[in-house]
Protein backbone atom coordinates (compact mmCIF):
# COMPACT_ATOMS: atom_id res chain seq x y z
CA UNK A 1 0.00 0.00 0.00
CA UNK A 2 1.08 3.24 -0.91
CA UNK A 3 2.05 5.96 1.63
CA UNK A 4 -0.88 9.05 1.63
CA UNK A 5 1.43 12.33 1.77
CA UNK A 6 -0.18 15.03 2.72
CA UNK A 7 0.59 16.98 -0.20
CA UNK A 8 -0.02 15.68 -3.69
CA UNK A 9 2.76 15.42 -6.44
CA UNK A 10 1.01 17.74 -8.62
CA UNK A 11 1.06 20.84 -5.90
CA UNK A 12 4.99 20.30 -5.56
CA UNK A 13 6.72 23.24 -6.47
CA UNK A 14 10.24 24.35 -7.14
CA UNK A 15 11.12 25.58 -4.19
CA UNK A 16 14.55 23.95 -3.83
CA UNK A 17 15.34 22.12 -6.72
CA UNK A 18 19.15 20.43 -7.38
CA UNK A 19 20.19 19.68 -3.80
CA UNK A 20 19.51 15.48 -4.55
CA UNK A 21 17.47 12.95 -2.01
CA UNK A 22 17.03 13.17 1.74
CA UNK A 23 15.25 11.00 4.24
CA UNK A 24 12.73 12.13 6.47
CA UNK A 25 10.33 10.59 8.93
CA UNK A 26 6.18 10.02 8.05
CA UNK A 27 5.18 12.62 11.01
CA UNK A 28 6.25 15.16 8.53
CA UNK A 29 5.21 13.84 5.22
CA UNK A 30 1.73 11.92 6.56
CA UNK A 31 0.73 13.61 9.40
CA UNK A 32 1.79 17.36 8.70
CA UNK A 33 4.39 18.34 11.53
CA UNK A 34 7.22 20.77 10.90
CA UNK A 35 10.83 19.84 10.71
CA UNK A 36 11.83 20.08 14.06
CA UNK A 37 15.51 18.65 13.53
CA UNK A 38 17.72 18.27 10.23
CA UNK A 39 20.75 16.44 10.49
CA UNK A 40 23.44 16.52 7.55
CA UNK A 41 25.14 13.31 7.32
CA UNK A 42 27.48 11.50 5.39
CA UNK A 43 25.77 10.63 1.73
CA UNK A 44 25.22 7.15 1.07
CA UNK A 45 25.53 7.49 -2.99
CA UNK A 46 25.75 10.27 -5.44
CA UNK A 47 21.95 11.07 -5.23
CA UNK A 48 22.18 11.41 -1.47
CA UNK A 49 22.17 15.38 0.00
CA UNK A 50 22.81 13.46 3.33
CA UNK A 51 20.08 15.71 4.56
CA UNK A 52 17.85 13.88 7.26
CA UNK A 53 14.47 15.14 8.65
CA UNK A 54 12.23 14.58 11.32
CA UNK A 55 9.48 16.81 13.57
CA UNK A 56 11.36 15.83 16.68
CA UNK A 57 8.75 14.34 18.83
CA UNK A 58 9.63 10.50 17.22
CA UNK A 59 10.78 8.62 20.13
CA UNK A 60 13.25 5.40 19.90
CA UNK A 61 10.83 2.61 18.72
CA UNK A 62 9.41 5.13 15.75
CA UNK A 63 12.83 5.66 14.47
CA UNK A 64 14.21 2.29 14.80
CA UNK A 65 11.38 1.26 12.24
CA UNK A 66 12.48 1.93 8.40
CA UNK A 67 8.90 1.88 7.52
CA UNK A 68 8.26 5.45 9.23
CA UNK A 69 10.87 6.61 6.54
CA UNK A 70 10.94 7.69 3.30
CA UNK A 71 12.95 8.89 0.39
CA UNK A 72 12.33 12.11 -1.40
CA UNK A 73 13.64 14.58 -3.28
CA UNK A 74 14.70 17.80 -1.28
CA UNK A 75 12.49 20.27 -2.90
CA UNK A 76 9.68 17.58 -1.58
CA UNK A 77 10.12 18.44 1.61
CA UNK A 78 11.16 22.24 1.13
CA UNK A 79 7.51 21.88 0.14
CA UNK A 80 6.69 20.31 3.42
CA UNK A 81 8.37 23.02 5.58
CA UNK A 82 9.87 26.02 3.74
CA UNK A 83 12.35 27.13 6.56
CA UNK A 84 15.04 24.41 6.09
CA UNK A 85 15.62 26.07 2.42
CA UNK A 86 18.04 28.57 3.87
CA UNK A 87 20.16 25.82 5.75
CA UNK A 88 20.09 23.37 2.81
CA UNK A 89 24.11 24.34 1.95
CA UNK A 90 25.29 23.86 5.00
CA UNK A 91 28.16 21.42 5.37
CA UNK A 92 28.09 17.61 6.35
CA UNK A 93 27.75 17.52 10.20
CA UNK A 94 25.30 20.08 10.60
CA UNK A 95 22.43 20.22 12.80
CA UNK A 96 19.78 22.71 13.18
CA UNK A 97 17.24 21.98 16.41
CA UNK A 98 14.13 24.17 15.60
CA UNK A 99 13.39 26.10 18.86
CA UNK A 100 9.64 26.69 20.71
CA UNK A 101 9.97 30.21 18.67
CA UNK A 102 9.92 28.20 14.92
CA UNK A 103 13.67 29.60 14.22
CA UNK A 104 16.12 26.70 13.63
CA UNK A 105 19.50 27.04 16.07
CA UNK A 106 22.38 25.53 14.94
CA UNK A 107 23.23 22.17 17.30
CA UNK A 108 26.27 20.80 15.33
CA UNK A 109 28.62 19.16 17.58
CA UNK A 110 32.14 20.92 17.04
CA UNK A 111 34.22 17.86 17.93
Amino acid sequence: MAKQYTIAPQDIRPLATGHGLCVATDLILMEGHPVGYMVREEPEDDEDSGWRFFAGSEDDRYIDNPKHFSLLDVNVLANYDQSIIPLLESPIGAAFDKGDDGVFYDVSDDD
